[in-house]
């Protein structure tokens, strides 16, 4: 595929509405143009993009193709798979019955699925929000793969998740977890009698007008609906299969750019969650030892160098998706590409922000006073799917860390200090844990989606 068709990227129902505050709407839209000139027809085949202050609209414009074989300019408001964005609809639910005390956040998961077996462990509800809960995660199952593809019950994907350990003991540590958030759809059905599908359709997407968005479906034709696709050897190809009997609640949402807007703004303006439950959704719980997380219950809540975000992506075959909220600037940035490649909705929704806002809270490197070579060594401990190995070694007057698996390892990366025992690099965090002697004994890894904790091969 060659970018002779990119100029069809200014398909446009463009809509763009000026105000005083933001008179620079013109100037948005014509760097998100370039945006899209650069990547529509290499590594995408087509995106969708909205911003929105307040309730005005400051860009909403769709580029390239929503059907490479037919070659269909992608509509303005056409229907993507968005994937985890999905998980804080399912967090938003949760939280709803939680108000209207149909549900206990902090009763055992065995409360409302008694015949999981969970090895002896007590986990409970607000666990399964915030990836603490250790229950293996069904993504990075070597099984699932082939069960992907198939329209199986349920019920032996949890069979699957009983027969593996856990990955920690629960709020000991924090890892991604696709398997938490199939839990509780479960626990929606149990509590409400509806499929997770009803649920959403008849108590969730009325409150913010989402007409355009529903459960995705492997069999239901919908009008505007993208294709999705891949990168093989530089080439677009069809995406992957996935039943969406699997993604679920963690992942089987499809929408649009004008209804995660919509959604954007009503539930972070206060119209559909009370202040109380929605501080339960945006603010990160700490772990066991008081170690703070980033995550907070579908959704990352930091501060990005272009301002504070709260915000979430989404990766399934074919798709990918990033709804980003700036509290500060009451302003919302949505990004939906047709396209699983090298070419992510984050980056564009950080090319963005810092057109509209700069890097005013781009960390400052600073010196360390003392001996780096402290920090040196070797740290172990369970990751995503796997263990994860970091070498920690001195170069010259920095540190930089070499993290490997099982199956590959990345190429070294400095780390700048931060602050006290802390290191950083581009949005990840490193920190160093001393014992009672002042001894280095753990990193602790906060990459926004996870909170790795690696002991020291060293210590005793």
């Amino acid at each position: 595929m060659t970018r002779k068709w990119a100029s069809l990227t200014i398909l446009a129902s463009c809509l763009v509405l000026v105000n005083k505050g933001y008179s620079q709407s013109s100037e948005l839209e014509s760097f998100v143009d370039s945006l899209a000139d650069e990547h529509i027809g290499a590594t995408l085949a087509g995106m969708s993009v909205g911003v929105m202050r307040g309730d005005q609209i400051l860009l909403k414009k769709s580029y390239g193709l929503a059907s490479l074989e037919w070659q269909v300019p992608m509509p303005m408001d056409a229907i993507h798979e968005v994937g985890s964005v999905t998980k804080q609809f399912t967090t938003f639910s949760i939280l709803q019955l939680y108000g209207q005390e149909r549900l206990d956040l902090d009763a055992d998961v065995t409360a409302y699925l008694p015949e999981l077996d969970l090895q002896e462990r007590s986990v409970s509800v607000r666990r399964l929000m915030n990836h603490t809960s250790g229950i293996k995660g069904f993504t990075e199952m070597e099984e699932f793969r082939e069960l992907s593809l198939l329209n199986r019950p349920r019920e032996e994907l949890l069979e699957l998740i009983e027969q593996y350990p856990f990955d920690f003991e629960p709020g000991e540590a924090l890892i991604y977890n696709n398997s938490a958030y199939m839990l509780m759809g479960l626990i929606i059905e149990t509590v409400t009698g509806q499929s997770y599908e009803e649920y959403l359709e008849e108590n969730v997407f009325p409150l913010a007008n989402m007409a355009n968005s529903s459960y995705c479906s492997n069999r239901t034709v919908v009008e505007q609906r993208a294709s999705g696709y891949s990168l093989s050897d530089g080439e677009f190809v069809m995406a992957r299969y996935h039943d969406h009997v699997w993604p679920y609640a963690a992942g089987s949402v499809c929408s649009t750019v004008s209804d995660l807007l919509a959604w954007n703004r009503a539930l972070h303006t206060g119209e559909i969650l009370s202040p109380n439950l929605y501080e339960l959704l945006v603010t990160p719980i700490p772990l066991n030892d008081g170690s703070p997380v980033r995550y907070a219950s579908g959704m990352v809540s930091y501060t990005h160098p272009t301002g504070r975000v709260i915000e979430h992506g989404g990766a399934i075959d074919g798709f990918l998706s990033h709804s980003r909220y700036y509290p500060d600037e009451d302003v919302t940035v949505v990004v939906l590409l047709n396209t699983a490649g090298p070419t992510g909705p984050a980056s564009i929704a950080n090319d963005i922000g810092e057109n509209l806002f700069g890097t005013p809270f781009l960390p400052e490197e600073n010196s360390y006073a003392g001996d780096l070579s402290r920090f040196a060594g070797e740290y172990r401990g369970a990751a995503r799917g796997t263990t994860l190995r970091v070498i920690i070694e001195l170069e010259g007057d920095n540190l930089q860390a070499t993290q490997s698996t099982t199956s590959n390892t990345r190429d070294p990366q400095v780390i700048s200090y931060l602050e006290g025992n802390t290191f950083y690099s581009g949005n990840n965090l490193f920190y160093f844990d001393e014992d009672v002697n002042g001894e280095i004994s753990r990193l602790r890894i906060d990459s926004l989606l996870n909170h790795y904790v690696l002991k020291s091969t060293h210590a005793p």
